[in-house]
């Protein structure tokens, strides 16, 4: 695209910019809110590399990636409820053997 002869763009758009197709261009790919609130600010951030040329996506995509990481390991830091305590089922009856040690084994058993 050229000039005209007083300055202008010689397609007549005075002030617009002219089309660039490598020029950063939003995805407008929808966000689904998580429930999470440092989830949801993460994926809210991936919306500033709409803005940015391609190598500025490198930046936010490791911001991203980390505070992603980050909310990940605080869930797993958290307390969850406590363990039940464990149950003891005897399987078998301790019986004397033969030799007069106690056997836990129902096949020491002799009749």
């Amino acid at each position: 695209m050229g000039s005209g002869p007083d300055g202008e763009p010689a397609d007549g758009l005075a002030g617009e910019p002219a089309y660039d197709p490598a020029a950063p261009a939003p995805l407008n790919v929808p966000r689904t809110p998580t429930g999470n609130a440092d989830v949801d600010a993460q994926l809210d951030r991936l919306a500033d590399a709409d803005h940015l040329a391609t190598d500025g996506h490198v930046e936010v995509y490791e911001d991203v990636h980390q505070g992603l990481r980050d909310a990940l390991t605080a869930l797993d830091a958290r307390p969850g409820p406590p363990a039940p305590p464990p149950v003891r089922h005897p399987t078998t009856t301790p019986h004397q053997g033969p030799s007069g040690h106690q056997s836990h084994s129902m096949y020491d058993r002799r009749s």
